[in-house]
């Protein structure tokens, strides 16, 4: 089977008509996208939009020999004229399965949101799936018998729809995960490749042909990130969305509960409101035994808690404590917490504190905690395949 994407942006395209906005000010050439429209086999057209003649025409495809339009959503503004020789389009009703002249199979997937998704099963047997913008899958089976070839999505707006799909198998390690509906919300140019292939997934420009069950390298997603960055950067928001295509998630917070403390209980809040409800929380500081034991993803938030919590347990902040002993005993519990770093065979999203940018702290107490954060900030991103600076919500690459 073959898939050609006339168009892999939003309803709108990208970028939208008359918006002043960044992301679309700079959307031109190769990052400029028309509405989301696959065409199958040359066969199959899902999404009718403006100018899909001319868009497959610049694809070397023609539309002279499709034999059915199916629509995944409600189509806004103004209608669409319907080019002529091609059949009028229609929607499948969800669970109902067409089939076509061409020998495709057609199966309507309901969704949780306004719209169809659609599975298409090719004569020779590879699978698609594609859904509307905006929408996730409703009522999935407990596990699917075989993954997916491609499944093309709206992966940045519901990263939910990933996750679901990969808790039933629908999406495995070979599943080729495609974003469409790329709307102005996204990131442009790099950024957008870093984010999706977080996720396993990737964008490709308008025009791109496809071939569908087809061999392909794996994508090579990090699994140890460490993402640093000062107070109010957002690490903690760029980390959750590393994490946020994965069906079960153990969030590790290191910093525990802090009675009485009104302004903690109010940051803790906004952290769970923001995480998927599906993830699991554990406060605990034990991060070695939790690393060297099997189980789904992890996101430690963050280190610089934990460590505050390892030098509370020498006594770290008296002179004569640490000189008697305290040091030694702390640095032997950060070299467990490196080495299981580097062992762990799970998925680990690390956020940490650099605190080594800002004001010289006053007391010996205060220098010492700066060093020793630094020193563990320095190992543990040894360890992992990419780390990452946050700078005003803007993710740097450092590593990886």
């Amino acid at each position: 089977m073959e898939l050609t994407l006339l168009g892999t942006g939003a309803p709108d395209g990208l970028p939208r008509p008359e918006c002043p906005c960044a992301a679309c000010a700079t959307a031109r050439g190769t990052r400029s996208r028309a509405a989301t429209a696959l065409l199958v086999d040359d066969a199959l057209l899902l999404d009718l939009t403006p100018g899909a003649v001319f868009a497959a025409a610049r694809a070397g495809h023609s539309l002279t020999g499709v034999r059915q339009v199916l629509l995944t959503h409600p189509h806004d503004g103004p209608a669409v004229e319907l080019p002529a020789g091609l059949p009028a389009a229609g929607r499948v009703p969800d669970g109902q399965v067409l089939t076509l002249i061409s020998g495709h199979r057609v199966r309507a997937v309901p969704m949780d949101a306004p719209g169809t998704g659609y599975e298409v099963t090719a004569p020779e047997g590879e699978r698609l799936l594609y859904l509307p913008p905006g929408a996730a899958p409703a009522g999935l089976a407990d596990r699917m018998a075989e993954p997916y070839d491609l499944v093309a999505c709206d992966v940045v707006g519901r990263p939910d729809a990933v996750a679901r799909l990969r808790a039933v198998a629908a999406i495995g390690p070979a599943t080729e995960l495609i974003a469409v509906h790329l709307d102005h919300d996204a990131p442009s140019g790099p950024e957008l490749d870093r984010r999706l292939a977080a996720a396993g997934a990737r964008a490709v420009p308008d025009g791109t042909t496809l071939p569908v069950g087809g061999y392909r390298a794996a994508p090579d997603v990090p699994r140890r990130t460490l993402i640093t960055g000062g107070a109010r950067s957002g690490k903690s928001v760029e980390a959750e969305r590393r994490l946020e295509t994965y069906p079960e998630v153990v969030y590790v917070a290191t910093g525990g509960s802090r009675d009485g403390d009104t302004e903690w209980a109010e940051r803790i809040g906004l952290h769970r409101e923001r995480r998927p409800a599906a993830w699991r929380t554990e406060e605990t500081c034990e991060l070695a035994e939790l690393l060297a034991s099997d189980g789904p993803p992890v996101l430690i938030d963050c280190l610089s808690l934990w460590l505050t919590d390892a030098m509370d347990r020498v006594d770290a902040w008296d002179d004569a404590a640490w000189a008697g002993g305290g040091r030694s005993t702390l640095r032997k519990r950060t070299a467990e917490l490196v080495a299981a770093v580097r062992g762990t065979r799970r998925t680990v999203v690390a956020v940490t504190n650099e605190t080594g940018s800002g004001v010289v702290p006053a007391s010996a107490a205060g220098r010492r905690f700066r060093d020793e954060l630094g020193r563990l900030n320095a190992a543990v991103a040894a360890e992992c395949e990419q780390v990452l600076l946050v700078v005003a919500g803007q993710p740097l690459t450092l590593r990886g």
